[in-house]
């Protein structure tokens, strides 16, 4: 296993970087949007007193931010997971090999942890005030039991959307999709459980500002429904990438990988004579 790792390593690494600076970008966005949306010193925060709209206008900037990233040279390389359910849902499918996972992980964690201190650093006493505090996810009113039950059924929805529609003819839609449901999630769903769906995004947070309040939630609901809902997909027995969104022009380790393994029968390459009014009578 550990010449695995050190394989894997030396051949992704570069791919594993661009995971954890998908994640720190996310971060730093939404520790950003956190002040200039609840600091009570913020002129946004002043001019617009409905929470609701505050929160919707979060979600919409945390939305684009997801779709920026994923569409990203490095997100469309990577295959902009920026988080470790996701990255575990792929694993169940065997799109992914389980080093790449390792290291998907783990990278996924530093970046997040790496993101809050540099927007910690920008943004100094702003970010750890009260009103936007490092961005915590944390349950809501209404208690743990159902801030699980939510984080659960919105981390599988997402998954199963992405792998619904990037297994498409729609599939170039796959990160506007999960986007559009990150900013939903932020408007509709962050008052009952603070819209996590990530553990390293609500690790990062956690180990920067102290609170450590359900951490654990964040750590058992997403991965578990997003390993549901990939072994629920998996009963449709058809392939695909663990990208979000394949781009013919990067690289993509995961078809390599798959391409390297015993028993993988290599791609068919067609050969059409005759010029192009055999090909249309075919």
């Amino acid at each position: 296993m550990r010449s695995a790792l050190a394989v894997a390593f030396r051949r992704h690494w570069p791919e594993y970087l661009m995971e954890a600076a998908g994640l720190a970008a996310f971060m730093v966005s939404a520790c950003s949007f956190a002040v200039l949306l609840e600091h009570p010193a913020s002129p946004v925060h002043a001019a617009i007193s409905s929470a609701a709209v505050r929160r919707a206008l979060g979600g919409l900037a945390m939305g684009v931010t997801a779709v920026a990233i994923i569409y990203s040279p490095w997100g469309r390389q990577s295959g902009a997971h920026l988080n470790p359910g996701v990255t575990l849902g792929f694993l169940r499918l065997g799109w992914i090999a389980r080093a790449d996972a390792a290291f998907y992980a783990a990278f996924q964690v530093a970046g997040g942890v790496a993101g809050v201190l540099l927007a910690w650093a920008l943004l100094g006493a702003r970010l750890s005030h009260p009103s936007a505090h490092f961005a915590v996810t944390m349950p809501g009113p209404a208690g743990v039991g159902v801030a699980l039950a939510a984080e659960a059924a919105i981390s599988f929805l997402l998954l199963t959307a992405v792998l619904h529609v990037s297994g498409s003819r729609y599939g170039r839609w796959t990160g506007v999709v999960a986007g559009a449901l990150v900013a939903l999630y932020i408007a509709v769903e962050a008052p009952i459980s603070g819209m996590s769906m990530n553990p390293a995004r609500s690790f990062a947070s956690a180990l920067v500002s102290g609170k450590w309040t359900a951490l654990w939630i964040y750590f058992v609901g997403p991965p578990l429904a997003m390993l549901l809902a990939a072994t629920l997909y998996a009963r449709r027995r058809v392939s695909g990438c663990a990208k979000l969104v394949h781009a013919a022009d990067k690289r993509c380790i995961f078809c390599e990988e798959r391409a390297r393994r015993p028993g993988t029968a290599s791609p068919r390459r067609i050969v059409i004579l005759g010029g192009i009014f055999t090909a249309r009578r075919l």
